[in-house]
C-alpha cells in the first residue's frame, strides 16, 4: 500500500451510541447500525507518519486470530516486521539493479514471509522507538535508505562491496533499534521463531484473494500493484464469490485483512464512513456533498465490469491496508463492514474504526487475506485448497 499519512491533531469520542445495540458514524448522522457480528480485536494503534499500514493491518488481523485460537490478547510488533521487510526489499532491489519498488509500502504476504523466516516479536520486545519517541515517523529513514540504495545500484566501485549489508543494517539499527534475540513469553526468553511456534501461527494457513477479469478465475496471479515488490500470488475469484468469502469468514468468527483504494472523496475516515453514491460526485450539488456522510443516499450497484474498469484506468489503486472486524446493517437493511484502521483512536468519533458499505468493498478492494478455513467449501474446492 502506498504512502498515506493522517494528521494526529483531530479529536473525537469513542463509538457513538444511538440506542442500545445501535451505533452511528457520527453524532449528526442519520445512520443507525445494528451489529450482525463483531470479531474480537485489540486496541486501535497509530502508524504515524509511516507507510507501514500493511504491517499494522496484518498484525491486527493476526491478533484477532490469536484471540480466536484461545491465546488471549496479544500486542505484536509491527516494527519488527517492517524492519525485517526493509532488508528483504533491499536485497531484491540490488538484485534487480534498482528496477523494482523500494520504500515503506508493502502487502499482507510480506508479513507472512517475514514470520515464516524470522518469526514474531511482541511490541514490548521491539517497539521501533530509539530516542524516546512516542509516534512513528519513517520520513527521514526512508530518504536515507532510498539514497543509499540508489547509490549502491550505480556500482561506484564496479561491483558491490561486502560492506553494503552491514551499512544498511546499521542505518536500521540507528533509526529503529537493534534487533533483540529473545522475546519474553510466559516468563521465559525465547527466540522469535519459538515465539511464533508457541503462538501456533502458521503462515501457510493464510491466503490472499482478489477478483479481476484480466486473469482467469480460480487460478493464482501476481497482483499488479507497485507495493507487491515480492511478486507474490493472489487467488482470483468472481466478485460475488469474494463477497461470499468475506461474509462466511465473519459469520464463522474469522476476521479479514483488507487492502483497498481509499483516495475516493466518498471514503472518509474522519466521518467514519465509506460509500459509493449512485450519483457521480461531479454531478452533485454543494448541498448534496455536505450531507454525503450524514444522510442515507442511494448507492451504486457495483458490478464486476465496473470494478474492473476502475482498476484498468488506475482510479482504483492499492492505497491502504486495514482490518475488517465485523458486519452491521443500517435501518434499511444495507450491509456495512466494520473496519479497524491504524490512524489512532482519537481521529474520528468511531474510536478509529469506520463503516464501509458492501458496495464500497466490492468496488475498491484490491485484495483480502483470510484463513483458508474461512473460505466456503465449494469455493475452496475450486481454488484447490481442499
Amino acid at each position: 500500500m502506498k504512502k498515506l499519512f493522517i494528521s494526529l491533531a483531530l479529536a473525537g469520542s469513542i463509538f457513538t451510541t444511538v440506542q442500545a445495540q445501535t451505533k452511528t458514524n457520527k453524532k449528526e448522522s442519520a445512520y443507525q447500525f445494528t451489529t450482525i457480528k463483531e470479531i474480537g480485536n485489540t486496541d486501535v494503534k497509530n502508524q504515524g507518519s509511516t507507510s507501514t499500514c500493511w504491517s499494522f493491518s496484518t498484525l491486527s488481523f493476526l491478533e484477532s486470530e490469536l484471540e480466536r485460537m484461545g491465546k488471549g490478547k496479544m500486542n505484536l510488533s509491527e516494527m519488527y516486521i517492517a524492519r525485517r521487510a526493509y532488508t528483504l526489499k533491499a536485497e531484491r532491489f540490488v538484485r534487480m539493479m534498482g528496477k523494482t519498488n523500494f520504500g515503506q509500502g508493502g502487502a499482507f504476504h510480506d508479513v507472512m514471509n517475514v514470520i515464516k523466516d524470522y518469526g514474531l516479536m511482541t511490541d514490548a520486545a521491539y517497539s521501533g522507538f530509539v530516542y524516546g519517541q512516542s509516534k512513528h515517523n519513517h520520513s527521514e529513514l526512508e530518504e536515507v535508505l532510498v539514497g543509499m540504495m540508489n547509490t549502491l545500484v550505480k556500482l561506484p566501485e564496479g561491483k558491490l562491496s561486502q560492506a553494503w549489508k552491514p551499512a544498511f543494517e546499521g542505518v536500521l539499527d540507528a533509526y529503529l533499534g537493534k534487533l533483540p534475540d529473545k522475546v519474553d513469553y510466559n516468563g521465559k526468553g525465547i527466540s522469535p521463531i519459538e515465539f511464533r511456534n508457541q503462538l501456533g501461527i502458521n503462515p501457510n494457513d493464510y491466503v490472499e484473494i482478489s477478483s479481476f477479469t484480466h486473469h482467469p478465475f480460480y487460478e493464482q496471479f501476481v497482483l499488479e500493484v507497485p507495493d507487491n515488490w515480492a511478486w507474490n500470488n493472489v487467488y482470483n475469484v468472481p466478485l460475488d464469490e469474494m463477497e461470499q468469502i468475506m461474509e462466511n469468514a465473519i459469520a464463522n468468527n474469522y476476521s479479514i485483512a483488507w487492502a483497498s483504494d481509499v483516495s475516493e472523496p466518498y471514503f472518509s475516515h474522519k466521518n467514519g464512513l465509506a460509500i459509493v453514491p449512485e450519483k457521480e460526485m461531479e454531478a452533485m450539488t454543494k448541498e448534496e456533498k455536505e450531507i454525503l456522510f450524514t444522510q442515507i443516499i442511494p448507492q451504486r450497484n457495483v458490478t464486476q465490469e465496473l470494478r474492473q474498469k476502475a482498476f484498468d484506468n488506475l482510479s482504483t489503486q492499492d492505497d491502504h491496508g486495514m482490518h475488517i472486524t465485523g458486519l452491521v446493517k443500517d435501518q434499511n437493511g444495507q450491509k456495512f463492514y466494520i473496519v479497524k484502521n491504524s490512524w489512532g483512536a482519537e481521529n474520528n468519533e468511531c474510536g478509529g474504526y469506520l463503516y464501509c458499505s458492501a458496495q464500497y468493498i466490492r468496488y475498491k478492494t484490491t485484495c483480502i487475506m483470510v484463513h483458508k478455513n474461512a473460505i466456503p467449501a465449494a469455493i475452496a474446492t475450486k481454488l484447490k485448497l481442499k
